[in-house]
């Protein structure tokens, strides 16, 4: 009984102990989405055959797309490319997140 109760009174403190960070900090995934590079896309179609491309060019692993007028979630990933159209299927924007 002593044993766990010790176990239950260590257990808070185990909580409080730092996290061991090592002195080489990970670089920049790959998959780390970078909008720039295509941006010249705004305007076209929005195809499936164009959403590839984004995908590639832009380095991110996932695609999200954007219909007209529709609500999006804002949770942030630094993987995900964001492509907006409107009810022309005309790419609006080309975002990271």
């Amino acid at each position: 009984m002593k044993a766990v109760l010790a176990i239950c009174a260590a257990l808070p403190l185990a909580a409080c102990a730092t996290a061991y960070e090592g002195a080489d900090a990970p670089a920049a995934s790959a998959g780390t989405c970078d909008a720039a590079p295509v941006q010249y896309h705004v305007g076209h179609e929005a195809t499936s055959d164009m959403g590839a491309a984004i995908l590639a060019e832009s380095g991110a692993r996932t695609l999200r797309w954007g219909p007209p007028e529709s609500a999006w979630t804002m949770d942030y990933r630094e993987d995900r490319v964001n492509v907006r159209y409107d009810r022309d299927m005309k790419i609006t924007a080309v975002t990271c997140g």
